[in-house]
């Protein structure tokens, strides 16, 4: 279409004809992501705020779109990428964020950790040098899921603060161990996002043994505390768990980003924001629909 005919259209946002509108709206939302450029000028020369409030919902409907779709690429894919999941459900707050930044921060990071590592630590020493790393000189503030704090949950906000939650510091961590070749991986206990540190045993007598996982320790990735086997066998007993052996095996990316997303959509219930909530459900189904949950 001609700039005339898309200029039309925009003469027509403010039609109070709602069939009118509703046309308008899906042909300019077919634009993709090039009409908010233009959507963001007609804004700023609008004084009508029922006008602004029907281009604000236009630009969102955009980007959640295109978000959409992106999560379905993402989920597609043989092994997503942890930290680019992430960042996705960073863009559903924050579509205009900068990908340099978490770069850039994220690489900072790993070079430092890097840097303090060396062949001759133990499994209890490479996470202490993590822990020291992100709680101690970038000054990491973890604050507990039950704030319902919605920004605590980007990573772009969190990177930016120091402060996020056990979702957004436990996947900086995680992608920050995955490139550093450390075994440290998520586990699927009840009501809690933590980390294990888990070591791969191999026989001696047969070359093609898969090994057998054995966890060293555990994490919490609010805070950097360390737990023994024994911590959480009792905490699993005291919320009634059995079958304990079932929480010890990593869980995949996919699963993490479904858990994070989860949890998000409760914040937004919890403020009474149901669009939103509606809307992260939305990209919980696209998980769903790649590889059941």
């Amino acid at each position: 279409m001609s700039n005339n005919e898309i200029s039309a259209l925009l003469r027509l946002i403010d039609d109070p004809d709602s069939e009118v509108y509703d046309t308008v709206a899906n042909k300019l939302m077919d634009y993709g992501k090039e009409i908010i450029p233009k959507l963001e000028q007609l804004w700023e020369h609008t004084i009508d705020e029922s006008i602004q409030s029907r281009i604000e919902l236009l630009i969102h409907r955009v980007h959640f779109n295109e978000l959409q779709q992106d999560f379905l690429n993402w989920s597609k894919a043989e092994n997503p990428d942890l930290l680019k999941g992430a960042i996705l459900i960073a863009r559903y707050q924050y579509p205009d964020l900068s990908l340099a930044y978490i770069l850039t921060q994220f690489e900072h990071m790993r070079r430092n950790i890097w840097m303090e590592l060396n062949n001759y630590l133990t499994p209890l020493e490479q996470a202490n040098v993590i822990n020291s790393i992100l709680y101690n000189y970038y000054k990491l503030n973890g604050h507990e899921l039950t704030e319902r704090e919605p920004k605590h949950f980007c990573l772009n906000k969190m990177l930016e603060s120091r402060q996020g939650n056990s979702y957004s510091i436990g996947i900086l961590y995680l992608a920050l161990c995955d490139v550093l070749d450390i075994p440290i991986f998520a586990v699927d206990v009840p009501r809690q996002f933590i980390f294990a540190y888990i070591d791969t045993l191999h026989s001696f007598f047969s070359l093609e043994s898969e090994g057998i996982n054995q966890v060293k320790f555990y994490i919490d990735p609010i805070s950097g505390m360390i737990y023994t086997q024994k911590d959480v066998e009792t905490y699993l007993k005291k919320i009634n768990v059995k079958g304990t052996e079932l929480f010890y095996a990593p869980i995949l990316s996919k699963r993490i980003i479904y858990k994070m997303l989860e949890e998000l959509a409760l914040c937004y219930r919890y403020k009474r924001d149901e669009e939103k909530a509606d809307e992260i459900q939305l990209l919980m189904q696209l998980l769903v629909a790649n590889e059941p949950q």
